[in-house]
């Protein structure tokens, strides 16, 4: 998905014990699109853990695709991403509490940006809604959002920049003026309702 979106910044999270195909695909992505691939982790326990992990993970062929464009950066998260400009492909664990902290100090590139949380099925995502890190103010806008029963569940989201995206639908109508219809999916049944608002 981050090849296809071609992104040139890809940022991830990674806890401690956590899988790392995702980054072993991340960093492919990244190394095809020739963009940047950086994982933020807590420790230097946590980095040395995970550049191990990686080694074994891909069966000691990964580790020739971590020096040109990738980099391991130690630090919390939402610090981290006060750092970071630009940033085209967000991952994080929703099993982290601060998650939706960490996705609303990310600043994103000027085109937008395709942000994902994995294991949204988890405790502390179930009352997750992509609304509250994008209100209070924000430039940013969410274009399209989808839930994905994968693994424990990914939620993604395709959030534009105030410059990204036009106010104005095909015949010259504002969007709030238009009818939008909302669909939702209930995580636990698996239900679909949909809601014209």
């Amino acid at each position: 998905m981050a090849a296809g979106w071609n992104a040139k910044f890809t940022v991830e999270t990674w806890s401690r014990g956590g899988p790392v195909a995702t980054s072993i695909g991340l960093a492919v992505a990244s190394r095809h699109s020739g963009g940047r691939h950086v994982c933020v982790v807590s420790d230097e326990n946590s980095r040395s853990e995970y550049l191990q992990a990686l080694r074994q993970g891909g069966g000691g062929n990964s580790i020739n695709i971590l020096p040109a464009a990738n980099q391991v950066v130690v630090g919390e998260p939402e610090e981290v991403m006060q750092g970071m400009e630009g940033i085209d492909f967000l991952v994080v664990d929703s099993r982290r509490k601060d998650f939706a902290r960490v996705l609303r100090a990310a600043k994103l590139s000027g085109r937008g940006a395709v942000l994902v949380c994995k294991n949204a099925s988890s405790k502390q995502a179930t009352s997750f809604r992509w609304r509250s890190v994008l209100d209070g103010g924000s430039t940013r806008r969410l274009v399209r959002s989808v839930y994905l029963p994968v693994g424990k569940g990914l939620d993604i989201a395709h959030v534009a920049t105030s410059g990204a995206a036009s106010s104005t639908a095909g015949g010259g109508q504002s969007k709030s003026s238009q009818s939008r219809w909302i669909k939702h999916v209930d995580r636990e049944s698996g239900e679909v309702h949909v809601i014209r608002k």
